[in-house]
């Protein structure tokens, strides 16, 4: 990645990729609408973002073009899975607050497991493989949750944020997964060169 400001450049190369981050969230958020393409869209996002590092531009038109290329069915699959467990979470969730017995300590165990699939989820959309093979990417991605926790640590602080910005400014909902794709990546990189 260039440091230096180029001839008739109004901002230097660190503004320049925060504009492309929220640009390819953009493109993401509106990619993620139908919920089952959320893995594909951002791990495409994390694909795009990653290869700021061979200077290849991070746009929303080669956001575009990555995606059309990848689409297929084991993404649909894999957001149908994500769905399912999201949906199967939150219905668990909601029968602990009817007031079950030993309700309290099946929310922190309910809880503690979506996490964790969260970070697993997360750290597999950042690996280059879940471009082309799901399964290897979640199991690279398992191993290194188990090996590297503070990675895992970076990336549950990373979807924090993104939620809670989402949450506080609901125009920015539709940014949030830029920064939280380019924190994915970051993680995973950091991972590779460690």
């Amino acid at each position: 990645m260039r440091t230096t400001r180029e001839p008739g450049e109004l901002f230097g190369p660190r503004t320049t990729l925060f504009a492309d981050v929220l640009s390819v969230g953009l493109a993401t958020a509106v990619v993620c609408l139908p919920l089952v393409t959320a893995p594909a869209a951002l791990s495409t996002a994390c694909a795009v973002l990653r290869g700021v590092r061979e200077d290849r531009p991070a746009t929303a038109g080669r956001y575009f073009g990555l995606l059309r290329q990848r689409l297929r069915g084991g993404d649909l699959a894999a957001g149908a899975v994500v769905l399912a467990g999201v949906l199967l979470l939150v219905a668990d969730l909601a029968l602990a607050g009817a007031g079950l017995p030993g309700a309290r300590l099946f929310a922190v165990l309910a809880g503690a497991i979506g996490a964790g699939a969260a970070v697993v989820g997360l750290r597999a959309c950042a690996r280059p493989a879940s471009l082309t093979d799901w399964p290897a990417a979640v199991r690279e991605a398992a191993r290194d949750a188990v090996r590297d926790p503070g990675g895992s640590g970076l990336v549950l602080l990373a979807l924090a944020a993104a939620v809670l910005c989402a949450w506080m400014l609901l125009p920015l909902a539709f940014l949030a997964p830029g920064p939280l794709a380019l924190a994915l990546t970051a993680v995973d990189v950091r991972q590779e060169s460690a």
